[in-house]
């Protein structure tokens, strides 16, 4: 029975060589990596445990193999955090992009019935309203409308989101104590094309966020990210 468990630790050890050579540097976009052979010799396992490996690897877009010539680090596809509350200025320069917004409204309201039921308050009482286009390289990448709670952010109006992100601001101003994400796949209107570049036929991500703050509902927000663009991840840690 111990045999039968080699293969596995065996072909895990060489993914995790091989995913720690790419994520230190030492092996960069472009690269080539050991071939199959090399990689059993050095591992001491069969060429089989090594593919299996490799082939792990090539299904999570770490490298690509090509028939004949050899294997090669993959490019990094840019993601577009969708989980994770932190700065889009922040991601977007991390993967090598030029941040830049466009406040395309930032106004108090009177609150709809539609919203005041995910704010858990009153229609007609007054929220805040922004929508903002978050760009990288002059081009739109997150449709980003946001509700906010006056309360736990009363001076949020008087912020110049060109300089600071909205959610930069608001972890500062509301520290969250709870999160509710909802993606799904969208159809969007015309505008919301127009603003991101894409096709009507093109698809798009729509996260829907409510988060908690001074136990209360701070801010509901819908994102809108288009799905052929970039990879969409992420997460969310408490505290």
């Amino acid at each position: 029975m111990g045999n039968l468990g080699q293969p596995y630790a065996l072909y895990e050890k060489i993914k995790r060589s091989v995913t720690r050579d790419i994520d230190s540097g030492k092996l960069l976009p472009g690269d080539k990596i050991p071939s199959e052979t090399k990689l059993a010799k050095v591992f001491n396992a069969s060429r089989m445990t090594a593919n299996r490996a490799l082939k792990e690897l090539t299904e999570e877009n770490r490298i690509i193999r090509i028939q004949g010539v050899g294997t090669f680090v993959a490019e990094p596809k840019p993601e577009a955090s969708l989980l994770e509350i932190k700065s889009i200025a922040r991601e977007i320069n991390d993967w090598g992009g030029s941040y830049s917004c466009e406040v395309l409204l930032l106004k108090e309201e009177r609150l709809s019935r539609q919203i005041a039921v995910k704010m858990d308050l009153a229609e007609g009482d007054r929220i805040f309203h922004s929508i903002i286009l978050h760009q990288d390289r002059g081009i739109g990448i997150q449709y980003s409308e946001r509700y906010i709670n006056p309360v736990v952010a009363p001076f949020y109006l008087d912020q110049d989101f060109t300089k600071m992100t909205p959610s930069d601001y608001l972890l500062k101003e509301a520290p969250i104590q709870e999160a509710e994400h909802v993606i799904e796949a969208v159809s969007v209107n015309k505008t919301i094309q127009q603003y991101l570049n894409i096709r009507p036929e093109d698809p798009c991500l729509s996260l829907t966020r409510r988060t908690w703050s001074f136990d209360r509902v701070a801010t509901y927000t819908r994102i809108i990210s288009p799905g052929s663009r970039y990879k969409l991840t992420g997460k969310f840690n408490r505290g």
